[in-house]
């Protein structure tokens, strides 16, 4: 089952997978040492955040590593840009009437 990538990050354990995983390649074992879960607790996270095609795996020998899928990650960051330019027109706005008010005073 294909998932979105919306719903892959909507769960704090699997945000908290995709900030290890940024700093290094990982297997599972080595990410469910940070978790007061089990093993495959998170298996079902890396099965989900592979579906979305968030994390790549890397056979090397008898063990699988998962690392972040960078180019993927882009897409969230697109998609928050939208909400960026409306936040920071409105603190430019807030700047601008904070500096009049503020010039005023000085009147």
């Amino acid at each position: 089952m294909r998932r979105d990538i919306f719903q892959a990050i909507a769960d704090p354990t699997r945000r908290a997978i995709i900030a290890l995983i940024a700093l290094q390649a990982m297997t599972p074992n080595a990410i469910a040492e940070n978790f007061n879960s089990t093993r495959q607790a998170v298996s079902k996270h890396l099965r989900i955040l592979t579906e979305c095609e968030l994390v790549k795996q890397q056979h090397q020998g008898r063990e699988i590593f998962y690392s972040l899928e960078i180019e993927k990650m882009k897409e969230i960051d697109k998609w928050l840009e939208q909400f960026r330019e409306i936040w920071e027109t409105r603190f430019n706005q807030l700047d601008d009437l904070l500096t009049t008010i503020k010039n005023k005073k000085n009147e």
